[in-house]
C-alpha cells in the first residue's frame, strides 16, 4: 500500500448510501449506490457483451448533469427491471431532477448474467430494487461475498460451468489526505482472479483441486482452430459473465473526468483478472463523484485502480460455495 494511504470502510464516504437485496435460493440479487444530492457520473464499458441502462446520457456531450443512483444487478437483461423500483423509491422521497410535476431520479444500471447459477425464473425486479433502497436508507452494513449483485456470480468459465468457481461482490476504499475513493465490484468473469500473479480462483482442473489457467486454455483453443463464437466451442464461455463496478469518490470532477476515473477502475480489473474484458464479458464500471475535494484526475486515478483491485479480491475472499460451485476458501491448503 502507498505510504499515508489509509484503508477506510466503503460506507465512510459521505453523501452516499449503499443497499443490497438478494434471493439466496434463486442465486440472484442487486446492489444500489444512492447519491441523494446527485453526483457527477462517468462510465467505461470494456467488455464485449454489456447490458446497461441510461449510459448514453453520461457522455460528456450530452445533457445529464447529475446521477442519483447506480444499480448493479444480476438477472441478465431481465435484471434491468430492478431500476424501476429504485426510480419509484427515490421519487417517493423527492429525490431527482425537478420537472415541476414531479422529480425524476437519474438512475443508471448494468447487469451480469447469473441465470444458470440458481433459479432462472426468478430475477431482480422492481420489488427487489425497491427493497435494496430501503436497506440503504436503513443503514444496513455492506456485506461482501454472496450478496447483492454477487449472489449468483461465478468465475473461471473457460472449461464450462462444471469447473467454474463461486464469485461474489466486494468493496474497498482508501483515504489519502482529504481525498476518499472506494469501489464496489460484482465479480462474474470468464477469466481467473489472481493475487500477485498467482491464481486464487478460476477454471479448475479435472480433479477440482487446482487451477487450469484460463489464458492458456484460450490460447490452446485458438491453436486448435476452434471458433469461439460457436455455442459448442465456447463451452459455456459465451454466457454467465461480466464484472460490474462502481467507483465512489469525493473528488470534484466534470463528466469527462468522471469517465476517466471509471476507466481507471477498469485498470483495477485488468490488474487481477486474466483475461479481462473478453468478448464474452460485459465489464462495465461507473464513477460517482460527489465533488467535495479538489484534486487532479491522475491523483484520484491511483486510488480508483487500487480500490477496484482490492474490491475484487475482497469479493473472492468472502465468497462461499453454492451448489456445485467451490469458493476460494474451499481450496485453501489444498495442493
Amino acid at each position: 500500500m502507498i505510504k499515508n494511504m489509509e484503508k477506510i470502510d466503503i460506507q465512510d464516504i459521505a453523501g452516499v448510501r449503499i443497499g443490497q437485496e438478494q434471493n439466496p435460493d434463486a442465486a440472484t440479487g442487486c446492489t444500489v449506490i444512492i447519491c441523494e444530492e446527485g453526483a457527477v457520473c462517468g462510465v467505461d464499458v470494456r467488455g464485449g457483451s454489456p447490458g446497461t441502462r441510461d449510459t448514453d446520457a453520461l457522455n460528456p456531450i450530452n445533457n445529464r448533469k447529475y446521477v442519483h443512483a447506480v444499480l448493479l444487478s444480476g438477472g441478465s437483461s431481465f435484471g434491468l427491471d430492478a431500476a424501476g423500483g429504485v426510480m419509484r423509491f427515490l421519487e417517493e422521497r423527492g429525490i431527482g431532477r425537478d420537472v415541476e410535476v414531479t422529480k425524476i431520479p437519474n438512475v443508471c444500471a448494468a447487469i451480469l448474467f447469473d441465470l444458470k447459477c440458481g433459479d432462472s425464473r426468478i430475477r431482480p425486479d422492481a420489488a427487489m430494487g425497491y427493497a435494496a433502497c430501503e436497506n440503504a436508507f436503513r443503514g444496513e452494513v455492506f456485506h461482501s461475498g454472496n450478496f447483492g449483485a454477487g449472489t449468483g456470480a461465478t468465475v473461471g468459465k473457460t472449461r464450462g460451468r462444471r469447473f467454474a468457481m463461486k464469485g461474489g461482490i466486494g468493496a474497498a476504499a482508501f483515504r489519502y489526505g482529504d481525498l476518499e475513493t472506494g469501489a464496489i465490484a460484482a465479480v462474474n468473469c470468464v477469466g481467473d482472479v489472481t493475487y500477485r500473479d498467482t491464481i486464487i480462483a478460476g477454471a479448475l482442473t479435472d480433479d477440482r483441486r487446482s487451477f487450469a489457467d484460463s489464458e492458456r486454455i484460450i490460447l490452446e483453443k485458438y491453436r486448435e482452430g476452434n471458433d469461439f463464437f460457436s455455442g459448442d466451442s465456447a463451452d459455456g464461455m459465451a454466457d454467465g459473465n461480466t464484472v460490474l463496478g462502481c467507483i465512489i469518490t469525493n473528488a470534484a470532477m466534470d463528466k469527462a473526468g468522471a469517465g476517466r476515473l471509471a476507466a481507471q477502475g477498469q485498470n483495477g480489473i485488468a490488474r487481477v483478472i486474466r483475461p479481462s474484458h473478453s468478448i464474452f464479458d460485459g465489464d462495465t464500471v461507473f464513477a460517482l463523484c460527489t465533488g467535495k475535494v479538489k484534486t487532479t484526475a491522475d491523483a484520484a486515478a491511483i486510488l480508483c485502480a487500487a480500490a477496484m483491485e482490492t474490491a475484487i479480491l475482497n469479493a473472492i475472499r468472502n465468497a462461499r460455495s453454492l451448489g456445485d460451485y467451490l469458493a476460494q476458501t474451499d481450496l485453501k491448503g489444498k495442493k
